[in-house]
């Protein structure tokens, strides 16, 4: 079965397609109170923040064909998820930054030096390969029990 034409798509499929939908909101934010995350985070506020910086600000020297998956608490992007690795095809000596232009985005001009490569688990496409531009300071070499 041929593949759709871009315009061939609405504007509701097209975002079902990249995972944009009611099924599978995209806000990060927590609508419910701290207090009621901390419980969860086993922590009171500023010892996880301290052990979150620590985590963010330890670094690792990847190179390509290196598997690797989120540090805890780190992950801002939706794929992968923290029980999937994924490959490092490349890393950047010169980042790029993400082009966002709001302030208030988690993404606004991010620090992009990391391309990691995955297996998309959604349909359709589901069993390609893509590529994403990542920052290498909120991923850890995988292992299986990350």
């Amino acid at each position: 079965m041929p593949r759709p034409k871009p315009h061939d798509l609405s504007s509701r499929e097209l975002l079902a397609r990249i995972g944009l939908n009611d099924d599978a909101p995209t806000d990060l934010i927590q609508d419910q109170p701290l207090d009621d995350l901390l419980g969860e985070l086993e922590g009171d506020l500023s010892t996880v923040l301290r052990e979150r910086y620590a985590l963010i600000n330890q670094a690792h020297a990847f190179k390509p064909g290196d598997l690797v998956g989120w540090k805890p608490g780190l992950r801002n992007r939706r794929l992968p998820s923290y029980a999937t690795p994924a490959v490092v095809l490349e890393v950047l000596s010169e980042p790029v930054r993400d082009s966002d232009p709001e302030s208030g985005s988690t993404y606004f001009r991010e620090r992009l030096d990391l391309v990691i490569g995955l297996i998309w688990d959604r349909d359709p496409g589901r069993g390609e390969f893509l590529s994403f531009h990542v920052d290498s300071a909120r991923f850890q070499p995988w292992t299986e029990d990350a």
